[in-house]
């Protein structure tokens, strides 16, 4: 009971869609309305507002991390705090504010794995933070991420529920990336910075 209580009350934190409501608080179009339609903050900023894509990627990394820090600090075992990870994770992907569409869900991801692990989500963010600097490509930077962080979860904390959510959450990240890959392997994908094509 703790377990499902813990999941949804996680879920429904990381079904806040700040992109949404960050836009709207600044008088900004609904991002769902332009560029790839993707509430989160790689589109917000094609809106040509930086600190409205700031604020939405602190919000959307927040609601990743914020449950899974009150889950440890309640002593939460690791199987109830996976759980907590994986639903903040696949609220922002499935929010229930959003009619269960939401975004790509990296950020969310990545607040969720710093508080499981620093050091998972101090590799990650910086492969990231690699990738994107080279390339000015937001998508394949997390693609890279997504491959580092269980990578990352196993040499420090080994096989089990964290090892699993992080593969979860990489692999629905990984999937929620597929129309990016093929626009990266066509040469097609839009590079931060750009107005006009989606991500």
């Amino acid at each position: 009971m703790t377990a499902l209580l813990a999941a949804v009350a996680a879920y429904l934190v990381g079904s806040i869609p700040f992109a949404v409501l960050v836009s709207r608080a600044m008088g900004l179009p609904d991002p769902r309305s332009f560029g790839s339609g993707n509430p989160g903050a790689t589109n917000v900023l094609r809106s040509g507002s930086k600190a409205a894509a700031i604020l939405t990627l602190a919000g959307d990394a927040l609601k990743g991390w914020f449950p899974v820090w009150v889950a440890v600090r309640l002593g939460m075992d690791d199987t109830v705090v996976a759980v907590v990870a994986l639903a903040a994770f696949l609220g922002h992907v499935f929010s229930v504010w959003l009619r269960f569409k939401g975004g790509k869900g990296v950020a969310t991801a990545a607040g969720a794995i710093l508080a499981l692990d620093w050091r998972v989500g101090a590799a990650a963010l910086m492969a990231w933070v690699a990738v994107v600097v080279a390339t000015r490509y937001s998508s394949l930077g997390s693609l890279v991420a997504a491959i580092v962080a269980p990578a990352a979860v196993y040499g420090w904390r080994g096989a089990g529920p964290l090892f699993a959510a992080t593969c979860a959450m990489c692999a629905v990240l990984v999937w929620r990336h597929e129309g990016n890959i093929r626009k990266l392997l066509r040469g097609e994908e839009s590079r931060i910075g750009d107005k006009k094509a989606a991500t």
